[in-house]
């Protein structure tokens, strides 16, 4: 797909994103007190930004989608298979990138794309 114009309020959604240390939902970037938009141009942009490769969506075990920037992706196609992690005690969930998943599947089968959130305590609430 080809890239869109940057509009200011795609920059603030991508460097809210950016800047955040975990996944964030389109709530909390909805009511972000930086974002000045609708919500339904908050999920558009959140949609565009997906189709551009700029992030990543990220659904947790209780069904909650979170957004992530993507950091190894260089195009439209996103080409990370890592590891997400939902803390269970302050709820973030962060991109743990130097992590990969195997999987084995027939040789009948393609694998395009690898979901995976693990859940546990993360390195701050252990701190």
């Amino acid at each position: 797909m080809k890239k869109t114009r940057n509009t200011k309020a795609k920059q603030v959604i991508l460097d809210l994103i950016t800047d955040s240390n975990s996944a964030l939902t389109a709530n909390e970037i909805q009511h972000s007190e930086l974002v000045a938009c609708d919500r339904v141009t908050t999920y558009r942009i959140l949609d565009r930004l997906q189709e551009e490769g700029l992030i990543h969506r990220v659904v947790t075990h209780d069904s909650i989608v979170r957004f992530a920037r993507c950091r190894t992706c260089v195009d439209e196609t996103h080409h990370h298979q890592h590891v997400h992690f939902n803390c269970q005690s302050c709820q973030a969930v962060l991109c743990l990138e130097n992590t990969s998943p195997t999987i084995q599947l027939p040789a009948q089968f393609t694998l395009t794309e690898v979901h995976i959130t693990v859940s546990g305590i993360c390195d701050r609430c252990n701190a």
